[in-house]
């Protein structure tokens, strides 16, 4: 079922009715469901989810990019003061998600904060920095909606700027900027056609959350499984509904140390879809009968092993050390229908390694 279909199904502004009107393109955009009722403080299946389409993908410096769109969507910015809305305006026609990643390794970086120019037959008709986000079925990404003019053909220029979050490994060695253009074409029916699955009322708002979509074509923001992750897995706990699992790497010369040093990485995920949360500000302290054994920040990492996560080099770890990992903040990235409650709140997580 596509858009146009659900939203006469659920009680909407008829858009039948409004046909030749020139406000169609416009008046879709800005439909969605009600959002549903008591939700929880954690991830919750939310009203409905939509599929994307993928008009090119094209490659440079090291980067594939992908350009994909989907029906406009309502959305949550972290602020300071906590969480707010951005609902759907008249003028939105299109989500639009560049999705970059490293060639080599599949990553998708959230640290290059592409920005996008929209222009048709040379005249600038949209300019933007998409944010960063999380979305069920899309995972981490970049996006934001976007004013087109209709239909028709349009040059889509994607650019990215160098790394701002440690990288290891062979990612370390892509650090230039690249951009990317796209010839895009676009029409309304082709946006009716992007599938839209509305999630039953006895089901949506209670905890849980929709697959991944299987893009064959384009690589997962997940992290490793824990029985995948490098080193020796050594427990995990939850704050704001939010995973975090502890693994120790004997070797932390790779990530600025020594051989003599170990590695204390932590790996935050999503939970049912293991969607990595990028942009924390993370601190651990590590105890050993009363006595302090680390004390200090943990850095926000890319490795191709460990994908992203946070870590910090340590003396040394023994079993039945404490460890408190302290969230000084949580993920700072926009948050699509039913992640936008969880990930907020987030107390200390306390383990015993």
């Amino acid at each position: 079922m596509n858009r146009r279909e659900v939203l006469q199904a659920i009680g909407g502004t008829s858009l039948v009715g409004l046909a030749g009107c020139t406000g169609l393109f416009e008046t879709q955009s800005a439909q969605t469901p009600p959002l549903p009722e008591n939700r929880p403080d954690a991830v919750y299946y939310p009203s409905h989810w939509e599929g994307m389409k993928m008009p090119e993908m094209k490659e440079q410096s090291g980067y594939k990019c992908a350009l994909t769109y989907s029906y406009a969507h309502r959305f949550w910015l972290m602020k300071p003061n906590g969480l707010t809305k951005v609902e759907i305006q008249p003028e939105n026609s299109i989500h639009l998600m560049p999705v970059v990643w490293d060639t080599q390794t599949g990553i998708i970086p959230p640290d290059i904060n592409p920005q996008l120019t929209i222009t048709q037959n040379g005249e600038q008709v949209d300019q933007f920095a998409p944010w960063p986000m999380l979305s069920q079925p899309m995972g981490f990404h970049f996006g934001d909606n976007a004013q087109l003019q209709g239909d028709g053909t349009y040059t889509v220029e994607v650019s990215i700027g160098g790394p701002s979050t440690r990288r290891t490994g062979s990612l370390a060695e892509n650090q230039g900027n690249a951009s990317f253009t796209f010839e895009f074409g676009f029409s309304e029916s082709t946006l009716d056609e992007i599938s839209y699955t509305d999630i039953p009322d006895d089901k949506e708002g209670t905890k849980g959350a929709v697959d991944l979509m299987d893009m064959t074509m384009l690589p997962s923001s997940q992290v490793p499984k824990p029985d995948a992750l490098p080193g020796d897995v050594r427990g995990s706990g939850t704050s704001g509904d939010a995973k975090f699992v502890v693994t120790i790497l004997d070797d932390a010369s790779r990530f600025g140390g020594n051989e003599e040093k170990k590695y204390l990485a932590v790996s935050p995920r999503s939970p049912y879809n293991r969607t990595m949360l990028p942009m924390m500000s993370l601190s651990a302290k590590l105890q050993r009968d009363d006595t302090s054994v680390f004390n200090g920040t943990l850095q926000a990492t890319i490795d191709p092993e460990l994908r992203y996560h946070y870590g910090a080099m340590v003396t040394d770890v023994q079993t039945g050390d404490e460890l408190t990992i302290e969230v000084n903040s949580p993920p700072q990235t926009a948050r699509h229908e039913g992640y936008e409650t969880a990930f907020v709140d987030m107390p200390n997580v306390q383990m015993t390694l």
